[in-house]
């Protein structure tokens, strides 16, 4: 029996407006708004991107810095809307892109608990029920009565992890979540994940660890330049995504020597004047 799709992006582009200009205060770009003075500069963080993912399935998608790994998430997660194409799912979503995006320094972290669940849709109700099982995943400890803003960026992580992780999702969306924490952490909280795909959620993953993301999943895209050059089984992916690092450090080590030999020609140049 074919698998039901659980996810499908159909050419998504994602537009932004960058200004052409500075503009130095809220009075200037106002003036310049009204004038029609303003100039703007178009950049594509995602052209044209299309996948399907059935459910069950897990999606790693990779590429480099600035591909548009981080956007595309955020699109299918709504965060974003699409300049243009259609994203279309089938589950309850839970995304963990930026974990404790949504806390309030000045409360504790136990207050912080039902804030950011309640951001999440979680019912005080439900929050009552899993206050322990957050506080003892998080390891905070006595800390969890100290305000947020007496943490560390790890704690913060940690706790974000811990009440996003709570619920048990049909579509899971992971932007370097299980690079929180020290290693014995990292370990842990890639243990729950692994729970969860034994209850059949579908997954996209975006890490920087290429190892990683071929422990998780089982299909994966490259992204260049915000479109897709790649996609299909995990290693197949991977190993084109490697020949392309290869190639980049080839080419960053070519221009370093390129640098030196430049720069001893000119040294050697400015002691040649100046024996003249």
């Amino acid at each position: 029996m074919a698998k039901k799709t659980a996810l499908k992006v159909e050419h998504v582009g994602m537009r932004f407006n960058l200004n052409a200009e500075k503009v130095d205060n809220l009075k200037e770009y106002f003036i310049k708004f009204v004038k029609r003075q303003l100039n703007y500069q178009e950049f594509w963080a995602l052209k044209d991107v299309s996948f399907e993912v059935k459910k069950g399935e897990h999606l790693g998608i990779i590429g480099l810095n600035g591909a548009g790994k981080s956007t595309l998430l955020k699109v299918i997660a709504g965060v974003l809307k699409p300049t243009e194409g259609t994203v279309k799912t089938n589950g309850k979503i839970v995304p963990l892109l930026e974990l404790g995006a949504g806390f309030d320094k000045q409360y504790t972290g136990a207050e912080n608990i039902y804030l950011y669940g309640a951001l999440l849709g979680y019912s005080k109700e439900f929050i009552d029920e899993k206050y322990d099982e957050i506080v003892e995943f998080s390891e905070l400890g006595e800390f969890i009565n100290v305000p947020i803003k007496n943490y560390s960026s790890g704690m913060r992580a940690r706790l974000g992890f811990s009440i996003a992780t709570v619920v048990q999702p049909e579509i899971l969306i992971l932007d370097e979540v299980l690079s929180v924490g020290d290693a014995q952490f990292k370990k842990k909280s890639e243990k729950k994940i692994h729970s969860m795909f034994a209850n059949g959620v579908t997954v996209l993953f975006v890490s920087h660890s290429l190892e990683q993301v071929k422990r998780l999943c089982d299909k994966a895209i490259l992204l260049e330049h915000g479109r897709v050059i790649a996609k299909g089984d995990v290693e197949d992916v991977a190993a084109i995504y490697t020949a392309k690092l290869d190639k980049k450090k080839r080419e960053r080590k070519r221009a370093n020597r390129r640098i030196r030999a430049e720069l001893k020609k000119q040294a050697e140049d400015a002691k040649q004047r100046n024996k003249e």
